[in-house]
C-alpha cells in the first residue's frame, strides 16, 4: 500500500459508500428542478471551507439536548480531519433536523400497515413500526440514559474515546444495552444516525447540509451542472468545482 493510500482512508471510505447512500428527492423540501448553469472557468484549487454564517441555526425538532446529542455524534461518524471539514462542519445536524419536519419523517413515503419483519431483505422495505423522527427521539433518550449509568453524564459532555467506544456499540448491537434500549434496537438507532449524517455531508446545499459543498469537494464531485458532454471522451480530471441546485460554487 502506498503512502498516498494510508493518508486517505476517510476519503476512500465516503467514496464507496456513496454507492450505499439513497438519494434525496428534492420533492421533500418543495424544488422541483434544477438551475442550467453556464460554464465557468477553471478554478484554482484551494483548500475547502464552509461558509462562516452570522447567525446559528436553531433546530425546530430536536430539543436543546437531544441537538447536542446529534452534534456531538455527527462529529464522530465523520470528524474534521486534515483532509477537510467533518460532517458537523458541513452542516449535518441541519440536514437532520429540517428532514425531521418531511414526510420522509413521518413515515409518509411507506407501506406503515405491517406486518413488520426486522430479518427482511432491504429491498422488502422499511420493517418497523417506528418512523425515523419517533426513532430519534426514542433513540437519543436511551442513549443518554446508557451514556448516564456510565459516570451520570450525557453522551454530548463524554470524551471523544467514550463517545466512540458508545457508537460502536450501538453498532454491533450488543446485548448489554438492551435495558436502556427497549424501545428501539440500538443497532436500528445507529443505522439510522449513520446513514442521514452522510446524507448530510454529501447532499446538495439545498437541504442544509453539505455547507460549502465541502463534501463534493473532498471526493471531487462537480455537483449539479448541466452537462459533461466536452469532457466525457476526454480521459482526464475534471477542472471545474461543483456548482449546488441554487448556482453556488465550491
Amino acid at each position: 500500500m502506498s503512502d498516498q493510500d494510508q493518508d486517505n482512508p476517510r476519503r476512500d471510505f465516503l467514496r464507496k459508500s456513496l454507492t450505499l447512500i439513497p438519494v434525496v428527492t428534492v420533492a421533500s423540501t418543495g424544488f422541483g428542478g434544477s438551475m442550467l448553469m453556464a460554464t465557468p472557468e477553471p478554478a484554482q484549487a484551494a483548500e475547502p471551507k464552509p461558509p462562516v454564517s452570522d447567525k446559528a441555526y436553531e433546530p425546530s425538532y430536536f430539543s436543546a439536548e437531544e441537538w447536542a446529542f446529534i452534534n456531538a455524534a455527527v462529529a464522530r461518524l465523520i470528524p474534521a480531519d486534515a483532509q477537510g471539514p467533518g460532517a458537523l462542519e458541513a452542516g449535518a445536524p441541519e440536514y437532520i433536523d429540517r428532514q425531521m419536519n418531511t414526510p420522509y419523517a413521518a413515515g409518509a413515503l411507506w407501506f406503515m400497515q405491517g406486518p413488520f419483519n426486522a430479518d427482511a431483505a432491504p429491498e422488502m422495505g422499511w420493517q418497523s413500526k417506528l418512523v425515523p423522527k419517533d426513532i430519534y427521539r426514542l433513540g437519543i433518550a436511551a442513549t443518554d440514559a446508557w451514556s448516564k449509568a456510565f459516570n451520570g453524564k450525557a453522551f454530548a459532555a463524554q470524551d471523544s474515546a467514550t463517545q466512540d467506544d458508545m457508537l460502536r456499540r450501538m453498532e454491533a448491537g450488543g446485548g448489554e444495552m438492551t435495558a436502556h434500549f427497549e424501545a428501539v434496537p440500538a443497532k436500528m438507532f445507529f443505522n439510522l444516525l449513520l446513514q442521514n449524517t452522510k446524507e448530510g455531508f454529501f447532499c446538495d446545499p439545498i437541504h442544509g447540509g453539505n455547507k460549502g459543498m465541502v463534501g463534493w469537494t473532498m471526493i471531487g464531485f462537480p455537483g449539479a451542472r448541466a452537462d459533461f458532454m466536452d469532457w466525457v471522451e476526454r480521459n482526464e480530471q475534471y477542472p471545474f468545482p461543483a456548482v449546488s441546485i441554487r448556482g453556488e460554487r465550491a
